[in-house]
This record gives C-alpha cells, structure tokens and sequence, in this order.
C-alpha cells in the first residue's frame, strides 16, 4: 500500500508516530517519510535512532501554521494526523490554545491536504470525543466533524477524509501506567484511586498502529473507525501493578468521566457492527452515495441495535489482572 508513496505524520514526534513509523518502515518501502512537529529536540532524538533510513524527513512546523503545512505535504500520498494538545486539566485552564491546536489545527490540516491533492487522511480521536465532558473531548469532536464534512468539499480532488477513534494507550505518556510506576519505584506507601467504580478501554500501541493502517485500505470517506477492545476496572490495573500496596480514593477530577464511551446511544443508528470493529457512519449526506457497510477490503458490516450504546463499563472484555500484567510487561 505504501511502496512508493509518501508519507506524512503531524505529532510525528509522539508515542503513536514513532511506532506507526517504525511499522510502516518494517513492512513497506515508501518513498518519503515526513515527520511534522514543533519540538525540535524529539525530532533530533528520533533522527538520531532513524539515521540510516533515507526515506525520512524532518518538518519544523505547527499545525496552526497552514501556510508551513502546505510546504510540507507538497507531493504526498497520505497524512496520518496526530498532533494535539491532549493534557485534560491543561486543557481547561487554557482552552483557547487546545481549540488553536486542536480545531483550527484539524482545519489547516484538511486545507492544506485538499490543495495538495493528499489521497487519504486519517485523523486521531479518542473515546473522550464521545459525549465529551472536558473541553479536550469537545475539541477532538469538532475535530471528528471538520474532517467528516471535509469529504463534502473535495469537488474534483482525490483525497478522502477518515477518523480514528479509540481508548486510552497502555504505557504511553501521561497514561496512568507510568504515574502509578513512578509512585512504585519511588517508594510510595498507596496508589490514588479516583473511584474503585471507574472503568477504561484499553488498547496497546502496537495496536493502535495496525488498526489505523488497516483503516488507510478500508476507507471510503467520512467513516469513524472505532475498535473492538477490552476494558479493565482502574483498581485492577493497580492490582496489577502493585498488589500488596493499599489504595486510596481521591475523587473524580474536574471534567474526568466515571466510565468512557466511544460508540455512543445517541449514533446507534448510523452505526455499523464489523467482526473486529465499529464504524459511525457520517450524519450529513454527501454528494457521492457510499455503501458504508462494505468496505474496501470486502468486509461487511451490519446495523447495531437502536439501543446500541459501547461503553468502557458495559464492554463484553474485562481484562482480567493477569492479562492486564501481561499486556503492560509486569515487573514484580
């Protein structure tokens, strides 16, 4: 899919561009690689681990900056769009900075992948878009809605415009994987629970990678691709982690949710079931019809029922404490 093509990353830099690049460079021979971020020392560290692969490039630039976005996409095949501000309470006391990154961001990455003539985008979301509480989750909503009403634009282009959406990342920074190890290796008498009742997807980054990049051969455009993945209650992750230290519960923090949802009640009609996932189908009708339940790849997928609703605490796979040590690399 990728021999020959080239690519783009915003939020190269990040946990999830660094594996989807490794991926991508294990499996294919792409023609250019182009990681797109603002952080110049993560883009000098990740040359330095990249040094002797020739399709890569580096781009300075900030997804506020369309102007820079289309230098750096002239030519390209396909964008995988990651970059965001994601940190919820930093998102709270400085709202207007997440919507310039966020929003306005998406925006300039979907003008500047229509006017260089990009085959296919696929944009990053999180379950927290779903019903969204904080205003983290209202922005990646409206960034799911840019770049669904973005296929409605293309005229005579080629580029197509897909989303991504899933739970939290094991081990990726800011999770609460790392927070809780840290407090273990530095010799913490209890971990903090916010409440024993909580409830989380899960999903492995590796996972997340090959999902997105079977999302790139079964789009059509306009789809929200939602995985089927576990869940695991929060006071079995600390189990796993550190199971002969106490916990302690410190309350629900400002514009957290007791339990996630990423297939919400309120889309089960427009929402499809496939053997190894979801898809929302666009709300707003487009120019050109699309039969979203079968995809590109051949597979078929079928109306949910009207009551249908994904939900972390509702979710058919509990990961048990066993299977959550394994998936994280448990260290006793």
């Amino acid at each position: 899919m990728f021999n020959g093509k080239n690519i783009l990353v915003t939020g190269g830099t990040g946990s999830f561009g660094k594996a989807f690049i490794a991926e991508v460079l294990r499996r294919w021979q792409p023609r250019r690689v182009i990681v797109y971020s603002r952080d110049e020392l993560k883009q000098y560290e990740m040359q330095q681990t990249l040094a002797d692969q020739k399709p890569m490039r580096f781009f300075l630039g900030d997804v506020r900056d369309e102007g820079r976005l289309r230098l750096a996409m002239a030519g390209v095949d396909y964008v995988v769009h990651a970059a965001a501000l994601k940190h919820v309470p930093a998102a709270e006391y400085n709202p207007m900075e997440c919507i310039k990154t966020n929003v306005m961001g998406a925006q300039n990455v979907i003008q500047a992948s229509m006017d260089a003539g990009v085959q296919s985008v696929v944009a990053l979301s999180t379950d927290k878009a779903a019903n969204p509480v904080n205003l983290y989750g209202a922005t990646k909503l409206c960034s799911d809605k840019l770049f669904i009403a973005a296929n409605n634009f293309i005229g005579s282009r080629p580029t197509r415009f897909s989303v991504v959406r899933y739970g939290n990342v094991m081990g990726s920074r800011g999770s609460v994987i790392p927070f809780f190890r840290k407090l273990i290796r530095e010799g913490a008498s209890e971990l903090p629970i916010t409440d024993e009742r909580m409830t989380r997807f899960w999903i492995t980054l590796s996972q997340g990678v090959n999902f997105v990049l079977k999302a790139f051969a079964r789009m059509q455009g306009g789809e929200i691709f939602v995985p089927k993945i576990p869940s695991s209650r929060i006071v079995d992750l600390a189990l796993a982690l550190a199971p002969n230290l106490p916990r302690k519960i410190i309350g629900i923090r400002p514009g957290e949710k007791l339990h996630e949802v990423m297939c919400p009640q309120d889309n089960a009609n427009s929402t499809l079931e496939f053997p190894d996932h979801y898809v929302i189908k666009p709300s707003i009708s487009f120019s050109a019809a699309v039969n979203y339940e079968k995809n590109r790849m051949g597979e078929t997928g079928v109306p949910v029922a009207p009551d249908f609703c994904y939900a972390s605490d509702t979710n058919e796979h509990f990961l048990t404490v066993d299977e959550i040590r394994t998936l994280i690399g448990f260290e006793a």
